[in-house]
């Protein structure tokens, strides 16, 4: 969440700011957080004034007693209990408005970095690199993928649907030794710099709120209500939270991690949409990659995660270009966002395969992340500071696997494993029937 501090001090800069995510009902809510934090304030006032009169009507009553004057002593100590009440109502005040207070906040979306283009929707997302694409696409890798995995016998959602519901899918055979080469692909490309991580895959809700899922997209979730608990859409959500409540020291960020790990999004909103193959499912895996930093060192680790990703996209030989968000279609956590697209010729579409996002402050203020800030001299400052978060999809299997079978379907309807997934294929280089 941003900080009410921002809203109280300089809420035109924070206006301004929300203002180019356009959308009326942030601005309503940030409204109603600027008229909490100055009620809140007024309670702090009218209760510090209430306790000085309870204060003096002690002293007075002391002076009476010492003098003889019960009854007005008395008197006096009726006035103070009515005080004494009116105190506990304000302290009640206080605790629902701050309440009240924190559910705005946790409404009001992150302030897009200054330097993200403007924009209402994805239509306005500049390509800042690429595309990268060959002349032209021969017809025999211009048939979907769910076509050519089907009749391969490596993608069988059917009976996929039958296990479970519609939306989950099944790779068999070589396109199951095709997804799990991909997350080791990712994992082997990314050890120099990060720790791996297996994150459990259920976590309590404080640490879905932690990361923005919670409360708005509470619908995309699933949930296990018996236990409190939620199935993760990211790896991102418990990575973010290993140091949730705990202080670092700045000698020791940044600190980052990586984790393969199951997904799961109910796609509330995207019924209808891209249902046919691997383009959008209720589950699947996916590697990420994090970093818990200080505000100075975010924007290189940034860049360096937008570099490794589309690393792996260059070594896999992908048709691809990468885009920034504009801050009308920005998440709300995000600070500053990149997505990598890869071309799937069959399906004749972009398809988001990463998005790397720096989210400052924002996550590490819901989780507690803490950590104590030091001069150029290495000497420390006075108190603590915020971390910064950063993630973003080393690679998530379901795109990446359906371009693969569409780029490298061969005009026998065969598809040749690329080259840099070949050491984790078992022998396997041609996935034929």
């Amino acid at each position: 969440m941003i900080d009410v501090r921002l809203i109280r001090n300089d809420l035109d800069r924070v206006r301004a700011a929300l203002a180019r995510r356009n959308d009326p009902s942030v601005m309503a809510a940030l409204d109603r957080a600027s008229s909490l934090d100055v009620r809140l304030r007024e309670i702090l006032v009218e209760r510090d004034q209430l306790r000085a009169r309870v204060n003096s009507i002690s002293k007075d009553v002391g002076m009476l007693r010492r003098d003889g004057q019960v009854d007005q002593a008395e008197a006096l100590q009726a006035d103070s209990r009515q005080l004494g009440e009116s105190e506990k109502q304000l302290a009640g005040e206080h605790d629902a408005l701050n309440d009240r207070l924190r559910q705005e906040l946790l409404v009001i979306p992150n302030l897009p970095f200054e330097g993200a283009p403007d924009g209402t929707s994805d239509a306005d997302n500049p390509v800042v690199k690429g595309p990268f694409l060959p002349e032209s696409f021969p017809d025999h890798q211009r048939v979907p993928h769910w076509e050519t995995a089907t009749a391969l016998g490596i993608l069988d959602n059917e009976r996929a649907t039958k296990i479970a519901q519609s939306m989950f899918t099944m790779q068999r055979g070589a396109g199951a030794t095709l997804a799990r080469a991909l997350c080791q692909l990712a994992l082997d490309r990314n050890a120099d710099a990060h720790e791996e991580i297996r994150p459990p895959s259920l976590v309590s809700t404080a640490t879905l709120t932690a990361t923005g899922q919670l409360p708005k997209f509470a619908d995309d979730a699933f949930a296990i209500e018996r236990d409190d608990l939620w199935c993760i859409p990211t790896a991102e959500v418990p990575l973010t939270s290993i140091y949730a409540g705990e202080i670092l020291d700045a000698a020791d960020l940044p600190k980052r991690f990586m984790a393969y790990s199951p997904s799961y999004r109910r796609e509330a909103g995207s019924a209808g949409r891209d249902t046919r193959g691997m383009l959008r499912a209720h589950e699947f895996d996916k590697v990420e990659i994090l970093a818990l930093s200080t505000p100075e060192q975010a924007p290189a680790l940034l860049d360096d995660m937008v570099a490794r990703a589309e690393g792996t996209i260059q070594v896999l030989g992908l048709p691809y270009r990468i885009i920034e968000i504009c801050a009308g279609d920005m998440g709300q956590s995000h600070h500053r966002s990149f997505d990598i697209e890869v071309y799937a010729p069959g399906a004749d579409a972009w398809l988001e395969v990463s998005s790397i996002s720096w989210f400052s402050d924002y996550q590490a203020r819901r989780a507690d992340i803490r950590y104590r800030p030091v001069d150029a001299e290495g000497k420390p400052h006075k108190g603590t500071a915020f971390v910064h978060t950063l993630n973003g999809s080393a690679l998530a299997v379901p795109r990446v696997w359906a371009a693969i079978v569409e780029n490298y379907r061969n005009a026998n309807g065969s598809v040749s494993v690329p080259e840099a997934l070949r050491p984790y294929m078992r022998g396997i280089d041609l996935i034929e029937n």
